[in-house]
């Protein structure tokens, strides 16, 4: 049972759904769609009602060639944001961020869980997610963001499950719950297709003593594997998703929720109930 400060998410029986809301100019999929509080209260509202468990909210693209936006510069973007969304409907919230700053912010205004990307263990991070206690998800990347692969030495499956270790003992002794982790592999921070495709084929490998989040929706190794273009990669998301709802998975990230919901509460129906 995982417990995020006033939600809690049963793990084994559903798979639960991330509805993507990025309020950024500049995001891969959907750039600019939704950066007004107008735009973004449709589309947070269409996200709940066709079915998402958890809204991710955010401020900074993190797509190949990215430019960082300071912490005030992300700041100011959530405060915009996360407090007039969650004051119409108080939902289950993730902010993605990897500023402790933010990250404070935003469990004091209505965030349950921190989307953390930065595939580092700041202490910072590390106690605000104790003092608060709120969800954390971490992510691994080695420290690299998505335009900078990495190599690794003993294969990409070793290389997760030994950060998925560390992590976990880093947390241990910085007294937080292991009730409030997820893990994400990464799909796409410090990876090339190649290594993408190995995680998602070997998804059962991965350590599942933390619960497991996927975010591969519409990434380029959906691209890489189907050859369809941005607009296009539904369809290999949903496929995606499905195995590794199958090997384990407990959480997927998605931008489409309609169609992966009705794709997964099938699943969940064969193999979960």
């Amino acid at each position: 049972m995982l417990k995020f400060l006033n939600y809690s998410f049963e793990t084994g029986k559903k798979t639960y759904l991330m509805g993507i809301l990025n309020v950024t100019t500049d995001s891969f999929f959907d750039g600019g769609k939704y950066n007004s509080q107008e735009s973004a209260l449709s589309h947070y509202m269409d996200m709940l009602n066709e079915g998402a468990d958890i809204i991710d909210i955010g401020a900074q693209s993190t797509r190949p060639g990215h430019k960082h936006l300071t912490s005030d510069e992300e700041l100011n973007i959530i405060k915009e944001y996360l407090p007039y969304l969650y004051d119409k409907k108080k939902a289950p919230i993730s902010v993605d961020t990897f500023y402790p700053q933010v990250a404070e912010y935003a469990v004091n205004n209505g965030a349950c869980i921190i989307n953390d990307v930065s595939g580092v263990f700041n202490p910072e991070m590390a106690e605000i997610v104790r003092k608060y206690k709120c969800g954390w998800v971490i992510t691994h990347t080695a420290g690299s963001d998505s335009s900078h692969p990495l190599k690794y030495k003993d294969g990409i499956i070793p290389a997760v499950n030994e950060f998925f270790d560390e992590m976990k003992e880093k947390c241990v002794n910085a007294d937080i719950s292991l009730n409030q982790l997820i893990f994400d592999p990464g799909i796409g921070f410090g990876k090339d297709c190649n290594d993408d495709s190995i995680i998602l084929k070997n998804f059962e490998l991965l350590n599942k003593d933390i619960p497991l989040l996927l975010a591969c929706s519409s990434k380029r190794v959906i691209g890489y594997l189907t050859g369809a273009e941005l607009e296009d990669r539904l369809y290999g998301t949903i496929a995606a998703n499905l195995l590794a709802s199958e090997k384990g998975a407990d959480f997927i990230r998605v931008h489409n929720v309609k169609e992966n919901k009705l794709a997964l509460k099938l699943a969940d129906a064969l193999l979960r109930s």
